[in-house]
């Protein structure tokens, strides 16, 4: 009972903290941690105990590394080659083996400051992600080169769990058994899920599919998930690494997205449960006797590994200086298996409590600055960095896309390779105009150049790609990709370079059109409309309408951008996500104006207010419909308004309406 009590209390202080924090535009993993520090057993104590929750808050670390193994495939993982095994094992090594000589000189023993560095060398996985998925960060330059380093330090996190109890044996020649006996367990592991994977996973979910279940399809995710994880922890390995190979074996097949979508609940809850965990492992009472120290490993974390990994990955990586400075900053802090390591030398006695709650201290603050440093990584880099031009990675430097655009001229550059892109070049292809590519799949850009298509690895959002790509002398651009923030960042840098190109954007639906037509877009193409009005003029046309009348409906349309189609009413096949934008949540919804209701006998103008404007697009009354009302039409008791807003807009302007509040 005790444990329910103390969940109602969590939850109770998360829901509270995490809403404020959003309501001053605060990561809300500062509010996990921020939560866990004041009830966990270092703050107010009103949970003494956080260990019997550590377990749980684990699967938060699972099924986020289950989601990351989605966002990959073996093809992807062969193109990280370098930043996984090359820029990860020499940051793991250099870290480890600086922060072990800095502890060793500072008056540790040689094992105890081992521990320590191993501790330090690790970076958040699960902050990192987090803040980069929220940014729409992970597949740029510098968040392929996280990801890379991370997967690696995940892989070092198992090696250091090894490597601590065989340091705390007697028996030093024992040392070298585990480390061979966990490579041997590492690659079998590899291989049986490499064929689960092919020979069991996909028939699985193919047949899972057929019966329309979604409690089905979401229970067998949630088996394989935990299935992989208990796999690899029965064999002492990390959970988390049993969850990344599951994603990865799913991630090559077509029911990823689905599985996603079904993960993110329990992944977004967990981690939350996970980063209070966090919070609480820092006892505030022990800052004040330690804090020089504290400060001196917190700055000189953040301060090292931001250089080192800024030097590897302008060295080895060959990438700009900005994105180089850019992946050391997001990967400077400390990491939750930072703590498991600790918990592990405490237990064989190779470092003492007190010691252990210093580094504690300084790897938590570290993650409580990082959402900080990796939501501002962009100004920070812009501040003290001319942006230069980013260097293409050595796998494709091979394709010439500034040789191939040299002597283009009129042509139609895309930007997004992806099916939409791949369907507007053929169309052009058989008008014979020129068109160029641009992608940022590496998988797709090789099948495609070995196709003979004229696409390029170059990422679209950087002004220098346009610019090689032959933006001064195109004849237009489309934006066809489905990151509605990249396309709108790729927009605006386009139209710095060049105001009389015409620009086309597709969109999935109508939620960010006029964000799109303010910054610049000659024409934008929201998909979920466009098959409307197709299907349509289909049904029209079936129904005897002439198809010179439906032509003219379906160019009014576009003319008037949309207006007239926007907004529709939502029903339980289509939820409302509140983590969306508001535009994208806004929908269609009715009201009945009643007898006593308080705007009957008024005009429509008189209970608008600059908060709360009543966007009205159809008013009902009797069998009359009367589209966009004129403002100063007076409302009648049995009324029907349609209003356009969201759900919480909604609930104020039926409370105006009927209660005038």
């Amino acid at each position: 009972m005790e444990q329910f009590q103390y969940i109602l209390i969590l939850l109770g202080c998360a829901v509270t903290v995490v809403a404020l924090f959003r309501r001053i535009h605060l990561p809300p993993i500062l509010g996990y941690l921020f939560v866990g520090m004041v009830v966990g057993p270092g703050g107010f104590a009103f949970i003494p105990s956080i260990q019997d929750l550590t377990f749980l808050a684990e699967f938060g670390v699972v099924f986020l590394m289950f989601t990351i193994g989605l966002e990959f495939s073996w093809a992807r993982i062969m193109t990280m080659r370098k930043a996984l095994l090359g820029l990860g094992g020499i940051q793991v090594l250099l870290c480890t083996v600086v922060a072990t000589i800095v502890g060793w000189y500072l008056g540790l023993a040689p094992k105890t400051a081992f521990v320590a560095a191993g501790a330090l060398a690790l970076s958040s996985t699960a902050v990192v992600v987090k803040q980069l998925a929220e940014q729409h960060e992970l597949h740029t330059i510098h968040g392929r080169l996280s990801i890379g380093i991370l997967l690696f330090q995940d892989l070092a996190a198992v090696l250091f769990l090894i490597l601590i109890p065989a340091l705390a044996s007697k028996d030093q020649n024992a040392l070298f058994l585990p480390i061979f006996l966990a490579l041997i367990k590492g690659v079998s592991i590899c291989i049986m899920l490499a064929l689960v994977g092919q020979w069991l996973l996909r028939p699985l979910f193919h047949e899972v599919a057929k019966s329309h279940s979604t409690e089905l399809f979401m229970m067998a995710a949630l088996m394989v998930v935990l299935g992989a994880a208990w796999i690899t922890h029965y064999l002492q390995l990390s959970m988390a690494l049993g969850a990344f190979l599951a994603g990865l074996m799913l991630g090559e097949t077509e029911f990823r997205h689905q599985i996603e979508i079904d993960i993110r609940p329990f992944r977004d809850v967990l981690l939350g449960l996970f980063f209070i965990t966090i919070g609480a492992l820092l006892h505030i009472d022990t800052l004040p006797r330690h804090w020089h120290w504290v400060l001196f490993i917190l700055f000189s974390l953040i301060a090292f590994k931001t250089v080192l990994i800024m030097a590897l990955t302008r060295i080895v990586g060959g990438v700009a200086l900005s994105k180089a400075f850019r992946t050391g900053l997001i990967l400077s802090q400390g990491g939750e298996f930072g703590f498991v390591i600790l918990t592990v030398g405490i237990n064989n006695h190779l470092i003492d409590p007190v010691q252990s709650q210093v580094v504690v201290a300084a790897v938590v603050l570290s993650i409580v600055v990082a959402p900080l440093l990796i939501r501002y990584n962009k100004a920070i880099s812009n501040h003290l960095f001319k942006q230069v031009e980013e260097i293409v990675p050595e796998e494709h430097k091979g394709l010439p896309l500034s040789e191939h655009a040299a002597e283009l001229k009129d042509h139609v550059i895309i930007c997004g390779f992806g099916r939409v892109g791949q369907i507007l070049a053929r169309f052009l292809e058989q008008e014979n105009i020129t068109s160029i590519a641009l992608d940022l799949d590496p998988m797709r850009i090789s099948s495609s150049t070995l196709a003979g298509e004229h696409a390029f690895f170059g990422d679209a959002r950087r002004p220098e790609v346009l610019a090689a790509a032959g933006l001064a002398r195109a004849r237009m651009i489309v934006i066809s990709f489905a990151d509605e923030p990249a396309a709108l960042e790729t927009l605006r840098h386009i139209r710095a370079l060049r105001l009389d190109i015409p620009v086309f954007v597709r969109t999935k639906n109508d939620s960010n059109l006029k964000t799109f037509q303010e910054a610049g877009a000659t024409e934008v193409v929201p998909e979920s409309l466009e098959a409307s009005l197709m299907l349509a003029s289909h049904l029209l046309l079936m129904l005897g309408v002439p198809a010179s009348r439906i032509l003219f409906k379906i160019r009014a349309i576009h003319a008037d951008r949309y207006r007239v189609i926007q907004g529709f009413f939502k029903g339980t096949d289509e939820p409302t996500l509140l983590e969306e934008a508001d535009a994208a949540r806004m929908s269609l919804h009715a009201i009945t104006v009643t007898e006593n209701a308080y705007a009957v006998g008024k005009a429509i103008e008189d209970i608008s207010d600059a908060e709360n404007p009543l966007a009205i697009k159809v008013l009902t009354r009797g069998s009359t419909r009367y589209p966009d009302p004129d403002p100063k039409m007076i409302i009648q008791a049995g009324d029907v308004l349609v209003l356009f807003a969201t759900p919480e807009s909604l609930y104020l302007l039926g409370e105006k309406i009927l209660r005038g509040l």
